[in-house]
């Protein structure tokens, strides 16, 4: 890809993360003089991966294996069947739990 202001023999650095269905889930674009950062690309493959097989989101910084957060739309009802072991309710639409194991 070429930035419209760049010098024309240089490229941007894009990334797009693709699902198995065909659907990008995720583009990064970085400047030419900046390097990609792989952690950040396979962090954000394992988060995408843990969140479509469970109710859960992940919060800034998360790394596999840490805490994630339970999806505000699950009821603690809903949420008692996916999650017996519990979690803390930091607020009611914040409720932390052990990374479900993926």
């Amino acid at each position: 890809m070429i930035h419209p202001n760049a010098n024309d023999t240089l490229t941007v650095r894009s990334v797009f993360i693709i699902d198995p269905n065909k659907k990008i889930r995720l583009t990064l674009t970085y400047p030419a003089s900046t390097g990609r950062n792989f952690d950040e690309i396979l962090r954000t493959i394992d988060s995408l991966q843990l969140t479509d097989g469970y109710k859960v989101a992940t919060p800034v910084n998360w790394k596999h294996g840490e805490d994630v957060i339970i999806v505000p739309s699950l009821s603690n009802e809903e949420a008692q069947k996916l999650f017996p072991q519990g979690w803390d309710e930091q607020k009611p639409y914040l409720r932390v739990t052990k990374q479900p194991n993926a």
